[in-house]
């Protein structure tokens, strides 16, 4: 992989700059950050064309054995830490009205849910115990532990069907769909978990329930953070815990939001047997532009990722058989946003594929 698709993955950097940026320069540049991310991306992402390149067969290998994939991934999750603590100790004293605290909050979020989650995403994936202990640190900073297990062993497996919470319906809007996978998903993480413990012989109500584990931990990490505070500055700091869990509720938002448009209307073949066909490239919506999947990790090659999801995302392939999206996750959020305006343009394209690959039409 060239050296400047190696250098693009840390623009994820960018985000937290502009954050301390706008808090430093003070008012209407705390959104800083939501420019960047929702105007000028999506620019920068219809300027520059596509990029549908693979890396040739004979180098996957090599590329995903290149420690530098790994130490990004790694390097972020001390970023994240960092920018996360600041934020408790500028909401501790910055004194903002209530429009900078929403810009405050939904800026974090943009890091921690937009950057962090992708990241705890890949890491999740992984068999590597160090991996999977970075992804859970950072999943508890936007207080949706539970993604690590409904995630990998509940939506990979149900994926495309009636019996995944995360795949977004045809005619759903993100509301409904944001309702159902969020309180459907947590509770399909405590069956997953309640199978595993029985499967082993261990009560459910062990600490060896990963489910409880990861109730407490994002309490314990806020509820730290907030006698620290307090202990510093003399004062109950509520502004603390209140900060955390906006930004947790903001970032698994965006977290939904992605899952939402990744999936719409994705249909798996019922077989005979009353399995599903095996999931495919052409069960998810792909997008390859350039400026998005560095920020991303390639996250938008979400076809590849959902067929072959052990593959560490510098080698994620691009298909053009897979159902594309028109732009960017950037660009998509905001439209999924006004589901008049997502069914206008989505609807159309889903009806495309479900002819080219049911030889069905769709039913409106």
């Amino acid at each position: 992989m060239s050296i400047f698709k190696k250098i693009g993955f840390y623009s994820v950097l960018i985000l937290p700059i502009l954050l301390m940026l706008g808090v430093y320069l003070g008012g209407v540049t705390l959104f800083l950050i939501h420019g960047f991310v929702f105007i000028l991306v999506p620019i920068m992402d219809y300027m520059i064309s596509t990029d549908r390149a693979n890396v040739p067969k004979e180098a996957v290998s090599q590329v995903t054995q290149e420690k530098f994939y790994k130490l990004v991934t790694f390097f972020w999750v001390y970023v994240q830490f960092g920018i996360l603590i600041w934020g408790f100790y500028i909401i501790s004293v910055s004194g903002f009205s209530w429009w900078e605290w929403l810009a405050f909050a939904s800026g974090m979020a943009l890091i921690t849910g937009g950057i962090g989650i992708t990241v705890a995403h890949e890491l999740g994936h992984k068999q590597n115990s160090l991996e999977q202990f970075y992804s859970k640190m950072l999943l508890m900073t936007v207080s949706y532990m539970h993604f690590f297990i409904e995630h990998n062993r509940g939506h990979h497996v149900r994926v495309a069907t009636p019996e995944d919470p995360a795949t977004s319906r045809f005619g759903e809007s993100f509301y409904s769909f944001w309702y159902r996978s969020v309180v459907h998903g947590y509770q399909s993480a405590w069956e997953l978990e309640r199978e595993r413990l029985s499967k082993k012989g261990i009560s459910f109500w062990s600490i060896k329930n990963q489910m409880i584990q990861f109730t407490l931990m994002p309490l314990l990490f806020v509820g730290l953070a907030f006698l620290v505070s307090s202990l510093v500055l003399d004062r109950l700091v509520w502004e603390v815990p209140l900060f955390f869990l906006l930004q947790s509720f903001l970032g698994f938002s965006l977290l939904e939001l992605v899952n939402y448009l990744e999936h719409y209307g994705m249909e798996r073949k019922k077989l005979e047997s009353g399995h599903y066909e095996r999931v495919t490239p052409i069960h998810s919506w792909n997008a390859s532009q350039v400026v998005s999947n560095f920020l991303l990790f390639q996250l938008q090659r979400h076809s590849d990722h959902h067929a072959n999801a052990h593959k560490r995302y510098q080698v994620l392939n691009h298909y053009d058989e897979s159902p594309q999206l028109p732009a960017g996750y950037s660009a998509m959020i905001i439209l999924a946003l006004f589901p008049p305006l997502w069914f206008a343009v989505m609807d159309p394209r889903l009806a495309q594929w479900k002819k080219q690959t049911f030889g069905e039409e769709l039913i409106q």
